[in-house]
């Protein structure tokens, strides 16, 4: 039979699949054929959705709540946001200011297809979630990186970030605490982006995907508790995908001025037209039943991260920041680039994170995904057992390499 020719749209060819996604992939698919696996590639809690949580979706569905709801999210889900922001922040919104979407993936998607023109350039501090350049890629935009310093903790430099500002910056994704750092922006480096952003018309985009996951004593700045002036430029994204481990549910939610809300629900009405009914229920429910969940994720994260943090660092040429959120870390290991396993070449992330697969069958995720070909990502996010035993391969694999 002769096949069809025809070719894909321009932009797709601008994108790559998404990499965390395509190693955890690879990984359960080796784990399904028999290799002992051990998986430190998943940014998801190893904690099943709290009961209640599921009793609510499973209640919604014997209820018959399964048919369209409005395109921005049920009205209470939409207030629940509302109250919750007011609690932890002081924040007055109204629920026509909420959008509910399909993970808070899906609400960056949107939000940048109704911001961002061709030529609009959007500053993204490096190392970045993998799929900040692409979403800005696919909405004509161009993803301009702001590097950050590991030996200055990852904390965001003002004077890098007026360095790679220019006449079309039109936004600024913050992420703190950061996808795949760990790390938290400073009250100093906030207050320069407030300036900045205040001075130049900035829109701010930050995404608090991770604020309940945080390891210190003081409480998590914010921009917009940093400078309340910010708020008619400012996007919130969060969703309950990491407070509540609801990672399959899909339910996200972006908050801001309304007019931009409501042209992202033109975008929504006519992609998904809404998200599942029922997991917006399950939702509703994480978002105004028990609050205790988070914190018992945090106290059994910490004793994890600690510990990884401590093997990593004990592995000579080893570096690694101590991350201050989130439930991952990063770790240097670019002392180990030009050695080789066997005649292979460990020149890169990428190498190194296949070598770690495919002989010490340990599954992590290369920093070149993130913009940092130096490091490679772990995500602490399972068991204390798991991750013993993967540092003892680790050690191993390392030093099998031969200079």
């Amino acid at each position: 039979m002769q096949s069809f020719n025809f070719s894909l749209a321009a932009r797709v060819a601008q994108i790559k699949p998404s990499p965390t996604l395509a190693v955890d992939a690879k990984a359960k698919a080796l784990k399904a054929a028999g290799a002992d696996i051990l998986n430190f590639s998943v940014g998801e809690p190893d904690f099943d959705t709290p009961a209640h949580v599921c009793a609510a979706g499973k209640a919604a569905i014997d209820a018959g709540f399964t048919r369209y709801t409005p395109v921005p999210g049920i009205l209470e889900l939409r207030k629940a946001v509302v109250q919750r922001l007011a609690t932890d922040h002081g924040w007055q919104y109204e629920p026509d200011q909420v959008q509910i979407a399909c993970g808070g993936k899906h609400g960056l998607y949107n939000m940048a297809q109704v911001l961002i023109n061709p030529g609009d350039e959007v500053l993204i501090p490096t190392p970045y979630w993998v799929s900040y350049p692409p979403i800005v890629q696919l909405a004509g935009g161009t993803p301009i990186f702001v590097p950050l310093s590991e030996k200055n903790d990852f904390d965001l430099n003002p004077a890098e970030l007026e360095k790679h500002a220019s006449p079309k910056t039109k936004a600024i994704i913050l992420n703190s605490p950061s996808n795949p750092i760990g790390s938290i922006f400073s009250v100093k480096a906030l207050e320069a982006v407030a300036r900045l952003a205040l001075a130049n018309g900035w829109i701010i985009i930050s995404d608090d995907i991770y604020d309940t996951i945080t390891y210190g004593s003081d409480p998590l700045a914010h921009i917009l508790d940093i400078d309340p002036r910010l708020k008619e430029q400012t996007l919130i994204l969060n969703g309950v995908s990491k407070s509540f481990a609801m990672t399959g549910w899909r339910i996200g939610y972006t908050t801001g001025p309304q007019k931009i809300i409501a042209a992202m629900n033109k975008v929504q009405s006519q992609s998904t037209s809404n998200p599942s009914s029922v997991a917006q229920k399950a939702a509703l429910a994480a978002l105004t039943g028990p609050q205790d969940f988070p914190a018992m994720m945090r106290e059994a994260f910490l004793p994890r991260r600690d510990f990884i943090v401590k093997e990593l660092t004990s592995i000579p040429g080893v570096t690694c920041v101590v991350p201050k959120g989130a439930f991952y870390v990063f770790p240097n290991v670019a002392a180990y680039y030009g050695r080789t396993f066997n005649g292979r070449p460990i020149n890169s992330s990428l190498d190194l994170a296949d070598y770690l697969l495919e002989e010490a069958l340990i599954a992590t995720v290369p920093g070149a995904a993130f913009g940092a070909d130096n490091f490679i990502r772990f995500s602490f996010a399972t068991s204390m057992a798991t991750i013993e035993a993967g540092m003892r391969r680790l050690q191993k694999a390392l030093a099998d390499l031969s200079a």
